[in-house]
């Protein structure tokens, strides 16, 4: 038999296979330990969204709404695909805080491996390694990837979406197109409008680079897009056509309707402001929740989450089209930087100009983006080094990166005061070697390179570090350490953005219910011993254990007693659910065992505050824990 010969390229082949394989999984590792390290400190992390995924192992129908409950009273104030996953797992592992939260740290492993396969598949497993530890490194999706709130499914889709979308183009195949309007739609069942802000890049890519001919690319589209409302409509169509009196009110909506929520409380009302049963946020001019306009990214409450390197994206996005700009127009690396650069462009500017509900997590979704540009543009412009406007360009992005990681720093002046200053003279003498020429000798090159890299990845390490390592929980969780100056939503300096420990501790100066006492619409309540098993006593025997004003406080309830708790006004208290009638009518038919009062807005306001009145006039009062507590099937007299 003749022996078998290899090309003699092929050692370096497998050599270059193997150490790609290794990085790849090295990247995956190291994501997969930074997010599940200590997750449990989390405690349920968002207590009303974990009220519900106990509700959903309990029973299908809360399942398939999304309801707080197991009784069914009222749904989140969310669509419930994100819901879904955890319930599933919950259902397997039994419901605690692993199977809970496991699902989100495992959803950014995943958003990681994508943004390496798409980076790599255009520029190479260096480029793909840098985008993907961006993406692992960024401050807010280390706290996101290890929440339960609907962020970390929706980032996951959408960054599937959009590397689905580069693969249509790539080949001009129609299912692959498909797929990604599919994941677009499958998103809007995560968190609804949100999901769609990447539509227009999706279409102008595909419109742009797809090889197909123009008409067969229109022809592709509008195919797509009965895809996406297949997608993203069927659930809503099944709910809006089931009849209202036998599922949950439909939390956040004013009249218990799914398009309510999905065009106003959870729609347009995002960007004009108009949100109907929002309590509002009381930050600074610009918006009830916070100042907007172009630099809203790079302010005190977003900062320090997501900002790091998003001048250096902003630069490597132009400095990758104008590498790209005489390619064929079918050319996959100039629509690679369209794609990853509009998604970031248009989510920014959403973000930034929203003038309604707004937290600074929500910019998790811009993370894939970042990595993506970054870690393509910075090894495309390191491979032609030896152009001079080449260096320049990626000179300018490391000495900018590391004046703004200076200056994000400097925000925090008593956190590690002596990193700041490491990461500016790094960054600068890095950059000026960068720029100086090309560096003679592999070792030289090597090492300027790794002082970039650790000038630009240390503050955003570090950030993400001190994340994962602190316990966070609560409606408006936030990373990093505590920032001078921030002003967002509810509260002075610091206001409720951050929980650190337990159920959550919010910094000085914002409200923390006692322990055994009532929640509010940010923190969830925190029974002590003796109520708890008040309301276990005999549960059995109600529909609901109690009743109580705002999702959060009902659901602190509901986490400590496995027992269903109606969330009177839904999340903010403030939805026209139930009536006083209904409420009466409950009542009267022993449903409902206790009445439970307190929290930071106390009555609530509408149909709440006349169901509070009602109560205080027919039923006597007692104090269990420090807790106000009226007994429903005793009434006065």
């Amino acid at each position: 038999m003749a022996a078998i010969t290899y090309p003699r390229a092929m050692p370096f082949r497998v050599s270059a296979v193997l150490a790609t394989r290794l990085s790849f999984a090295a990247l995956l590792a190291v994501t997969f330990v930074l997010y599940m390290w200590g997750l449990d400190r989390n405690g349920w992390a968002n207590a009303y969204y974990a009220a519900a995924v106990q509700a959903g192992t309990k029973s299908w129908t809360a399942f398939f709404f999304g309801s707080l409950d197991a009784s069914n009273f009222i749904t989140v104030d969310k669509s419930p695909a994100f819901l879904w996953v955890m319930e599933v797992s919950a259902r397997i592992f039994g419901f605690n805080y692993w199977s809970v939260l496991v699902p989100q740290a495992l959803e950014g492993v995943a958003t990681v491996a994508i943004v390496f396969v798409a980076v790599r598949r255009w520029f190479g497993p260096a480029a793909g390694i840098v985008a993907g530890a961006v993406v692992a490194l960024t401050p807010v999706a280390a706290l996101m990837f290890r929440f339960n709130n609907p962020d970390a499914l929706l980032v996951l889709l959408l960054t599937a979406a959009m590397y689905a979308t580069l693969r249509a183009a790539e080949s001009g195949s129609t299912r692959w197109l498909l797929l990604a309007a599919a994941l677009i739609g499958t998103g809007f069942l995560a968190k609804m409008l949100q999901a769609f802000v990447i539509v227009p890049v999706v279409i102008l890519v595909y419109l742009l680079a797809g090889r197909p001919a123009l008409a067969q690319r229109i022809k592709q589209l509008l195919i797509a897009g009965l895809t996406l409302v297949v997608a993203s409509g069927w659930w809503v169509a099944v709910v809006e056509l089931w009849p209202a009196a036998s599922r949950p009110y439909i939390g956040g909506s004013q009249n218990n309707s799914l398009l309510n929520l999905v065009f106003g409380y959870n729609g347009f009302g995002r960007i004009t402001g108009d949100e109907a049963g929002s309590v509002g946020g009381l930050g600074a001019i610009g918006s009830r929740w916070g100042i907007t306009g172009w630099n809203r990214l790079f302010l005190s409450e977003f900062g320090g989450q997501v900002s790091w390197l998003i001048p250096a994206a902003l630069l490597l996005l132009a400095a990758g089209l104008w590498l790209t700009w005489r390619g064929p127009r079918t050319d996959l690396a100039r629509a690679s930087y369209l794609m990853w650069g509009g998604g970031l462009l248009v989510t920014g500017a959403v973000f930034s100009f929203a003038q309604g509900i707004i937290h600074p997590y929500y910019a998790v979704a811009l993370a894939p983006s970042i990595g993506a540009l970054v870690g393509s543009g910075s090894v495309e412009l390191w491979k032609r080094r030896r152009d001079v406007r080449a260096r320049l360009l990626l000179a300018g992005a490391v000495a900018v990166t590391a004046a703004w990681a200076y200056v994000l720093l400097d925000r925090s002046p008593d956190w590690y005061p002596g990193l700041k200053v490491a990461i500016l003279v790094l960054g600068l003498v890095a950059g000026a070697m960068i720029a100086a020429g090309p560096l003679p000798g592999r070792a030289l090159a090597t090492a300027v390179a790794a002082t970039a890299l650790f000038a630009v990845l240390a503050g955003p390490a570090a950030y993400t570090l001190e994340t994962v390592a602190t316990a966070h929980s609560g409606a408006i969780p936030s990373a990093g350490p505590s920032v001078v100056g921030t002003t967002i939503g509810f509260g002075g300096p610091g206001g409720a953005l951050r929980a650190r420990g337990g159920f959550g501790q919010p910094p000085a100066g914002a409200f923390v219910p006692p322990q055994g006492g009532g929640g509010n619409f940010l923190q969830a309540s925190r029974p002590g011993s003796a109520l708890t098993a008040m309301l276990q006593a005999s549960s059995g025997s109600f529909r609901w254990v109690a009743a109580t004003v705002d999702a959060n406080s009902a659901a602190g309830y509901e986490l400590a007693t496995g027992d269903p708790v109606m969330a009177i006004g839904g999340f903010n208290g403030s939805d026209p659910a139930p009536t006083l009638a209904q409420f009466q009518d409950y009542v009267s038919r022993g449903q409902i065992h206790y009445f439970i009062a307190g929290g930071m807005r106390g009555s609530g306001s509408g149909s709440a505050s006349a169901i509070t009145t009602w109560v205080t006039q027919h039923f006597t009062a007692s104090s269990v824990d420090g807790v106000t507590i009226y007994d429903l099937t005793s009434p006065l007299g």
